[in-house]
């Protein structure tokens, strides 16, 4: 949905929340799920979708007449495409993904490939004029990258990607963009590690006015938030350093004071499907939940403790445990409201296993609740709510 005008700013959540690897199952998740939530949230007005295409959907859909009929069924339907979720490769649900949703890396032409394939389904789905972001791996996982020469590989397949989207632009007239996005234990972590990729590396590697305007973030806030890094200071830092932030995901991660109890309400969400990411505000940092608790017995008491499971933007905590929902501040949704960033998406794709007492009964409504959380929190009235 369009939540203003000028400057254009699109809300969606990211489809990833819903299982299914086929693309027949992630289009039954648009007809079924999407379309409930855009009669909640705006009744007769275009909703933008935020899909998940890993590389088995995005074949699929690439195959015959299905993306001019998919395209047939968005307009029908008062549907668009905002963005796509081009992070996870493969299976993304019921099975322990853990660090190999990284895989294959920035530095393999499977990644590079199957990114392009995203972009020319955009490139089909788009009115001319218009543009759309992919979001993708953060390079590679932290511990895979062992030389220069593996960030020579990444950033020459980025520049392989970039001349692609290029291309797409100068002969079908629509802009895509590929946006990293940074997270916990991952080779882009902080600001810091973008900005000196992107000026000592990738902006080197190829024609940097291509590679500036086709290649840049997508600032998630839970990540963000798991590093103690404040979002706004992460929009700034880019922002002075010319690096576009082409998505921003709306998202809290855990957040706790060691202790005991909090120790024992975290253990509940140490599940064996994703990497829960934990660091402490001292600085100390582990790959994963069952890690961290295993040490904190022996880190101060009160210490602040933030957790990579996403949990629902609306969720304040149960006295244990809290998120970091209330690190998204009013400066923050400023900056949002100003244009920083085109396409706003919510991503709480841990639904399905979050203990029940932190969600809604039904995904739908917790969704629902998400968007209605977002648009008070920006203050979006519906004045600025208009169709696009």
């Amino acid at each position: 949905m369009l939540l203003q005008l000028q400057p254009p700013v699109h809300l969606t959540y990211c489809l990833n929340v819903h299982p299914g690897e086929s693309w027949g199952e992630q289009f039954r998740a648009v007809r079924e799920d999407a379309v409930r939530v855009r009669q909640a949230v705006a009744p007769g007005r275009p909703f933008a979708l935020g899909l998940r295409l890993g590389c088995d959907a995005a074949t699929e859909l690439s195959r015959d007449d299905r993306v001019a009929d998919f395209g047939e069924w968005l307009a029908a339907n008062g549907m668009y495409v905002a963005t796509v979720n081009g992070f996870p490769f493969g299976r993304f649900h019921g099975t322990g993904v853990k660090e190999g949703v990284y895989a294959p890396d920035w530095r393999r032409e499977e990644r590079r490939d199957y990114t392009i394939q995203l972009a020319r389904i955009l490139a089909a789905l788009l009115p001319e004029g218009a543009g759309a972001s992919i979001s993708t791996v953060p390079g590679s996982f932290r511990d895979w990258i062992e030389s220069a020469s593996d960030e020579d590989a990444m950033a020459a397949r980025l520049v392989e990607c970039a001349a692609e989207l290029a291309r797409l632009e100068r002969e079908h007239g629509r802009c895509i963009r590929l946006a990293l996005e940074p997270e916990p234990g991952c080779f882009l972590e902080r600001v810091g590690d973008v900005i000196r990729f992107f000026n000592e590396r990738l902006f080197r590697a190829g024609p940097e006015a291509i590679l500036r305007r086709h290649i840049g973030i997508c600032l998630d806030t839970c990540h963000a938030a798991v590093m103690f890094e404040s979002p706004e200071r992460v929009l700034r830092q880019l922002g002075a350093e010319g690096i576009g932030v082409f998505k921003v995901q709306l998202s809290a991660a855990l957040a706790a004071r060691n202790s005991a109890t909090t120790r024992g309400a975290l253990a509940v969400f140490a599940e064996p499907t994703y990497l829960h990411q934990t660091a402490a505000q001292a600085g100390a940092f582990w790959s994963d939940l069952p890690q961290a608790l295993a040490e904190l017995e022996r880190r101060p008491e009160g210490e602040e403790v933030r957790v990579h499971f996403h949990v629902p933007l609306f969720w304040e905590g149960d006295g244990a445990l809290g998120s970091t929902a209330s690190k998204l501040t009013p400066a923050f949704f400023e900056m949002l409201r100003g244009g920083v960033a085109p396409v706003l998406e919510i991503e709480t794709y841990t639904f399905h296993v979050l203990p029940p007492a932190c969600r809604a009964e039904d995904l739908v409504g917790s969704l629902v609740r998400e968007f209605e959380w977002v648009i008070a929190k920006g203050g979006w009235g519906s004045a600025d709510m208009r169709g696009g």
